[in-house]
Parts: structure tokens; C-alpha cells; sequence
């Protein structure tokens, strides 16, 4: 028979070694980004066609896709895109002006048009400015308008297009979609991703792409 305080030690190291577990899965494990092995060539197409805008860098390419109004995409680009630059990042931004879901505007006019804009000229510098005002601050000045453009508005829906065909791609190795979804290579060529909603996966994207915390 099992003495009374062999059961409770026992179940004490249990218990522990099941915090334990949950501590690390909770600080670490959960914000990895993952590994992707499948659909890699297929993914890469997409992205090279998705019409991105970069800073023009010559090293690790990270591809961000983001929407205008996403606080997590701005918090990345704010806090992020410095160190990644400095290290020679080249940060290639694709930005989406979503589609309506159940007739509610997920875009505005001037988001279309900018959008639209972005895929026409690649242009970082416009980029730049439209990240540096408000959203509803936004005119989209000197910016021909998307709606009614056959030609810009096909720029808009293969931005959408191209959200929807990462999904199932990205889903098949582990990763579910949403804004920012980052995707890189490390030094030794592994191509890596996630939905890096969360301030605690960007200690993870600095690590593989070399490049220094923030500071402050």
C-alpha cells in the first residue's frame, strides 16, 4: 500500500511538471512561428505577384500582409520595421482593402484607390505618407479614384484574391490566417510564418532575420 505522503509527493511532481508545462507552452511554445514544408513554391508565386511595396533593401526578404486600419499592423510596422531595416530587411508590405461581409463596408473609397495606387507604382514613399496621417485623415491626394476604374479595381480584388488563396495554403501548415500574416526565410533557408497579432511572437521574427529589440 502506498503511504499517504508518497500519494501527495507524487501528485505534487505531477502537478508541477503540468504547471511547468503550461508556463512554457503559454510564454513560448504558443507564440513559435511555424515551419512551412508544404506548398512553398506555390506560395512563394503569390506572393511575388501580390503587388508588395518595400523599402528596396538588399537583405532576408519579410513579406507583411496587412490592411490600412489593422492595429496590429501598425504596431508591427511602428515598432519593428526600424530594426528590420537597419539589419537590411527588405520589408515587402502587400496591403488589402477587404471586401465587404454581410453588407458591411470593410474599405473605404480612398483606401480602394490607395491600394489600387500601390499596385500601379510599388511606391514605398506613398506607403510612407498614408501611414503617416489617420486613417480618416486620409484623401488619398493626387490618387485616381479605384471605384468605377475597371483596371484599378481588378488590382483591389487580386489583392483580395490573393488573402483568399494563402488561406488554405498557409492552414495546411499550421497557420491560420489574419492581419499582419508574416512569412520570411532564416539564414539557413528555412521559410517561416504566422498570424503575428501578438507582440510576443516579434521576439521570435527578430531572432530569425538578425535583428536587434527596440529600445525603450
Amino acid at each position: 500500500m502506498t503511504k499517504p505522503w508518497a500519494s501527495l509527493l507524487i501528485a505534487a511532481i505531477l502537478i508541477a511538471i503540468v504547471g511547468g508545462g503550461y508556463v512554457f507552452w503559454n510564454t513560448d511554445l504558443r507564440w513559435r512561428p511555424k515551419t512551412i514544408t508544404k506548398h512553398q513554391d506555390e506560395i512563394v508565386k503569390i506572393l511575388e505577384s501580390g503587388g508588395w511595396v518595400s523599402p528596396g533593401l538588399t537583405g532576408p526578404k519579410l513579406y507583411m500582409v496587412g490592411f490600412r486600419a489593422c492595429p496590429d499592423c501598425l504596431r508591427f510596422e511602428t515598432e519593428e520595421f526600424p530594426g528590420l531595416h537597419t539589419a537590411g530587411v527588405d520589408t515587402r508590405v502587400i496591403m488589402v482593402a477587404r471586401p465587404d461581409k454581410n453588407g458591411v463596408a470593410k474599405s473605404t473609397p480612398v483606401e480602394r484607390s490607395t491600394v489600387a495606387e500601390l499596385g500601379f507604382n510599388r511606391s514605398w514613399t506613398l506607403f510612407q505618407a498614408w501611414n503617416a496621417v489617420p486613417v480618416d485623415a486620409w484623401t488619398a491626394p493626387g490618387i485616381a479614384p479605384a471605384d468605377g476604374d475597371t483596371a484599378r479595381m481588378a488590382v483591389v480584388e487580386s489583392q483580395r484574391k490573393l488573402v483568399e488563396d494563402l488561406r488554405p495554403l498557409l492552414k495546411d501548415n499550421g497557420i491560420k490566417f489574419a492581419y499582419p500574416t508574416l512569412i520570411w526565410w532564416t539564414k539557413d533557408g528555412q521559410m517561416r510564418g504566422c498570424a503575428c497579432e501578438d507582440r510576443d511572437t516579434y521576439r521570435f521574427v527578430r531572432s530569425d532575420l538578425g535583428a536587434a529589440a527596440p529600445h525603450g
